[in-house]
């Protein structure tokens, strides 16, 4: 009998992989591409887009979800084609049961995005986030294409595309060393571009010793704990966090919706958190590869973190399995003795397992990088994060 996950869990499918028609400096997944030498096109078959289509609904349904939400993502999922969108909601509507609701999102550069790619994604209601790190002369910093030629004008372009098919978007920007410093003007440029959503995901890369991919990195291989020249710091990266915040506070309440304050929001009252890195544990953000590969997360794509292959284990098992289960687990029993002491832990919970690689006050290894940020951001907003469910729109 199959093993079925007792709850639900997502996946971030990469059906191209890591291929991408941008040469980002800072993305951590084009070297994801050595995992599979032999590999030429990195395109999902037919074969295994059809197994993940079904048994991942089958499994969400199993748990008692009545909406079943699919995330593409790369790499650059555009790249695929049309066909290949289309081939995946005609495999969704023959696979979903009656009074089940399927729904679709993928994060894009944009630069592929025309009006037939406009018309689809506004009849199929699919959810768009496309990356900008700021106005032109920001974004082009590190986002530029294969051939080094910047990319703002071809991704507003994109932009535009889809609010004249009027498709539901939100915006995605990393928080780097070129953008930090600009927190108000980024968020006056952003909030300007016809969204109410806003997510701002942070950079920080270590130095790989032991050469990329061979598997995830350890301390010893890096024992400076040296970052790329990309990585925010994180005092920047807090002071960032407080200019956003005051920006929203100002003006947005109940207008604009920033990722990271309502989860902040919801977590001050209480509430569990939206955001995994937050999560007093993981382990239900899974990653899917193009060949059908089950990873544990979307940043632990190494060796010893693939469970296998849906082509021939069932995803729910390898969802429900002893490993997985494991994996979430560490994040809570990994905490340094300051975290576990921290009264703001409620709200953080040590951050993302990724990013605990500096030491403690106490020289405990395997303390958050951003934990100068956090606490910043706590100390700075926390009376107000307290007052704003109380607030009226603006």
């Amino acid at each position: 009998m199959m093993c079925m996950s007792a709850h639900p869990f997502h996946v971030m499918t990469k059906p191209i992989g890591p291929r991408c028609n941008i040469n980002c400096s800072y993305c951590y997944y084009l070297e994801k591409e050595t995992l599979y030498p032999d590999e030429k096109r990195f395109r999902m078959s037919d074969a295994v887009l059809e197994r993940y289509v079904r048994d991942y609904i089958g499994s969400q349904t199993a748990t008692g979800m009545r909406n079943v939400l699919f995330a593409w993502q790369g790499g650059e999922p555009t790249m695929l084609g049309l066909d290949f969108f289309e081939k995946a909601v005609a495999l969704q509507k023959k696979h979903c049961p009656k009074g089940v609701t399927i729904e679709n999102a993928f994060q894009t550069n944009g630069m592929l995005l025309d009006d037939d790619w406009g018309a689809f994604l506004a009849r199929e209601r699919f959810l768009i986030g496309i990356s900008i790190d700021g106005p032109a002369r920001i974004h082009n910093a590190y986002r530029r294409d294969r051939a080094g030629r910047p990319t703002f004008d071809k991704v507003m372009a994109g932009l535009e595309v889809l609010k004249r098919h009027k498709v539901e978007f939100n915006i995605l920007t990393t928080v780097h060393r070129e953008n930090a410093i600009h927190g108000k003007e980024i968020y006056r440029f952003l909030s300007g571009l016809g969204t109410q959503h806003l997510q701002f995901i942070p950079i920080v890369e270590r130095r790989a010793g032991n050469g990329p991919l061979a598997s995830a990195p350890q301390v010893d291989d890096n024992p400076d704990n040296v970052v790329t020249e990309w990585s925010v710091t994180p005092r920047v990266y807090g002071k960032f966090l407080c200019e956003v915040f005051d920006s929203w506070y100002r003006r947005d309440v109940g207008r604009i919706f920033v990722q990271f304050i309502e989860n902040q929001v919801a977590m001050w009252y209480g509430y569990p958190a939206s955001l995994c890195i937050f999560s007093e544990t993981c382990g239900t953000g899974l990653a899917l590869e193009h060949n059908g590969d089950l990873y544990t997360c979307d940043h632990y794509v190494y060796p010893e973190y693939r469970l296998g292959n849906i082509m021939e284990t069932p995803m729910a098992e390898m969802a429900a399995s002893e490993r997985m289960e494991q994996f979430g687990l560490d994040k809570r029993d990994g905490l340094t003795a300051q975290c576990r002491a921290c009264s703001y832990r409620f709200a953080c919970n040590g951050g993302c397992p990724k990013h605990r690689f500096l030491v403690s006050r106490d020289g405990e290894p395997g303390h958050n990088y951003f934990c100068e940020s956090n606490m910043a951001f706590f100390h700075h907003a926390g009376d107000r994060l307290k007052s704003v469910m109380l607030q009226p729109a603006r």
